[in-house]
């Protein structure tokens, strides 16, 4: 369970970060012609990957302490 919880973790905050850095999303959503929707991408990315770090650093925590027990 926490090798899922770790992997989807760090997924997530992989694919979060590139949306956030870099203009992928943006020129992608200019190619679909939803490129109105590009102003609000703050508002959704940067929670998504405070929470993906989140559900990184808990799985992390959880592996640490199954091993030590």
């Amino acid at each position: 369970m926490t090798n899922k919880l770790l992997k989807t973790g760090i997924i997530g905050t992989v694919i979060a970060a590139l949306c956030c850095f870099t203009p992928l999303l943006v020129g992608l959503l200019g190619i679909v012609g939803l490129s109105a929707v590009a102003g609000y991408l703050d508002y959704v990315l940067m929670p998504a990957l405070a929470i993906f770090i989140l559900i990184t650093i808990y799985a992390l925590i959880r592996r640490a302490r199954n091993t030590t027990s």
